[in-house]
């Protein structure tokens, strides 16, 4: 629910087709917002709009804006999180993160609302029933928290970020959004040292 993270997706794509098979990615949940349930103020819908206007000049990614409209928008990602978690129990968390993305920034769907998330479960196949019962399950919830943990450990406080483990050593990788290729240069140089 990151637009930088939408902005992204297309350099992101790119940049995974383009890796070495002897490289494994993982995604980490980021967290960025806490269970809310109080809808978002109006001035931090407008400059959240606004970045979306900006995510959208500056990497050409889409957005629709209808969501501010058709939606009670709340300050709240972690539903999200566990979503991505919920579906990786099923073989399904790069769909569901793409899922996610789709419904939040194209169909003006709010990804915040657990009935959103089982029914974009539904949407990918997925068991709906066993996806509902991970949804809001302790087990996500401590998976979500491991989550949380690796990502300071990776020191990644912003979103998205790119982090190469080699070893024990970690190396942070400079986004890019509109090419893959600087990314690609720069994890190669690092697995040819």
């Amino acid at each position: 629910m990151c637009s930088w993270c939408w902005g992204f997706r297309r350099s992101w794509d790119n940049l995974r087709n383009a890796l070495p098979a002897t490289v494994s990615v993982i995604n980490v949940v980021g967290g960025l917002a806490q269970d809310s349930e109080d809808p978002m103020p109006v001035e931090q819908q407008k400059t959240i709009a606004g970045h979306w206007v900006s995510v959208g000049e500056q990497t050409g990614a889409e957005f629709n804006f209808d969501f501010w409209e058709k939606c009670s928008p709340r300050r709240s990602t972690y539903p999200a999180c566990r979503a991505v978690l919920a579906a990786a129990r099923q073989d399904a968390k790069e769909t569901m993160i793409e899922a996610i993305q789709h419904a939040y920034y194209l169909r003006a769907m709010n990804p915040s609302d657990n009935p959103v998330l089982i029914e974009l479960a539904g949407e990918l196949g997925l068991d709906v029933q066993r996806f509902s019962v991970d949804l809001v399950s302790m087990e996500i919830e401590a998976v979500l928290e491991e989550n949380f943990s690796l990502r300071r450990v990776l020191g990644v406080r912003v979103f998205p970020s790119l982090v190469l483990a080699l070893g024990q050593d970690l190396f942070p990788i400079e986004v890019d959004y509109t090419s893959h290729l600087t990314m690609r240069d720069a994890i190669g140089a690092l697995l040819d040292e």
